[in-house]
């Protein structure tokens, strides 16, 4: 009888940015990651930005993209790193923080119940793009397998190494 152990991880992985310490989950289910990812990608779909065309880019679309992604992040962390990370405050006339909410869409819900003046305000951990997009990378290496999950219908396989090793020697075609 052969008999396979597999480990599992129980040690939070860690992401130190600047002062922040961001803890991931340990482990996390396949169907979990791919649901967080799938909504990130909608979104990326849905509001079409072209990084390339900066002329017709709408600051709007790129700051729903932005906040898609930090919720992607959050939905990996442990509980008190993703409330740190992704907070969406309802605060009354008087500046009081009458609730607070893991997405935008939570706090605006929650405004509307409020009776009086109310604003919602991004209470999160403020990161630069680049850095957002190096953790969302980090993260698929952890969950995805180091792949992004091939969810998009352009999703193709990588092109298989050439065998053996270049050679020295001149091309026929440079004569």
């Amino acid at each position: 009888m052969a008999i396979k152990k597999f480990a599992l991880n129980t040690e939070p992985h860690v992401a130190e940015v600047g002062d922040y310490r961001f803890e991931f989950q340990p482990e996390v289910m396949g169907d979990e990651f791919l649901d967080s990812y799938a909504l990130l990608q909608e979104t990326g779909k849905r509001v079409n930005v072209d990084l390339a065309d900066t002329a017709s880019i709408d600051i709007a679309d790129v700051r729903e993209v932005s906040v898609a992604l930090r919720i992607f992040l959050a939905s990996l962390m442990l509980p008190a790193s993703a409330e740190e990370f992704t907070s969406w405050q309802v605060r009354n006339a008087g500046g009081k923080v009458v609730s607070s909410h893991r997405t935008p869409d939570e706090a605006n819900a929650a405004a509307a119940d409020v009776k009086g003046k109310t604003t919602v305000v991004d209470a999160g951990v403020r990161l630069p793009d680049r850095v957002l997009i190096e953790l969302m990378e980090w993260s698929v290496e952890l969950y995805g397998g180091g792949q992004r999950p091939p969810m998009s219908s352009n999703a193709s396989a990588q092109a298989s190494p050439s065998p053996g090793r270049p050679g020295r020697a001149t091309s026929r075609s440079r004569g």
